[in-house]
């Protein structure tokens, strides 16, 4: 990553922080802010695993709605600002497929829970990646099969059960792969933090 990428993708980081902060403040214009610099991601969020078009965009709906009533849940020092959306936005769609009412399509709940990993720190890294060099640095290390799994899992958004099945491994295996390569990557970016 350039460094005027790595500048931009900061200032882009900052404003959404200092949107959601504004939000848990009221301000009601910080919500169409927040929604216009994540709907994309989040809405892709949604229909990987739901894999319904309608569902996700009721799944996203009900992000932002929860979002308006619960902003000052947010904490800045714990986990980025689209790090802490997407895990939002995961919840939101893993809850709507334990209702039982999302039609055809969707992955089954014990398939979508693993997605993205619930570590903290490595869910946190994993969608922060494309705007931090460091970790683009540290996936490098990681053996090709590795990287295109983590890859995959955290920024393409498939479950780890459509990563099995291309790599036609067991599931576990491939939670094995991606979690070794997850610990890997955290030590990397600890080492040179």
């Amino acid at each position: 990553m350039s460094d005027a990428n790595a500048d931009t993708a900061s200032v882009a980081r900052e404003r959404l922080r200092a949107a959601m902060m504004r939000l848990a403040g009221g301000d009601r214009a910080a919500l169409e802010e927040i929604y216009k610099a994540t709907r994309v991601k989040l809405f892709g969020i949604c229909l990987r695993i739901l894999g319904d078009r309608k569902e996700a965009e009721d799944a996203l709906q009900d992000v932002y709605i929860n979002l308006w009533q619960r902003a000052d849940r947010y904490d800045p020092t714990r986990a980025s600002p689209i790090s802490w959306l997407a895990t939002f936005a995961r919840n939101r769609a893993i809850d709507r497929l334990r209702t039982g009412k999302v039609r055809g399509g969707a992955v089954p709940v014990e398939e979508a829970a693993p997605l993205p990993d619930e570590a903290p720190l490595a869910d946190a890294l994993l969608i922060d990646a494309e705007n931090n060099a460091q970790i683009h640095t540290c996936l490098g290390a990681l053996d090709g099969r590795t990287q295109t799994h983590i890859r995959s899992a955290f920024f393409d958004g498939f479950t780890y059960a459509e990563l099995a099945d291309r790599a036609d491994v067991p599931l576990g295996t491939m939670k094995s792969w991606i979690r070794r390569g997850l610990q890997k990557l955290r030590s990397c970016l600890e080492a040179n933090a």
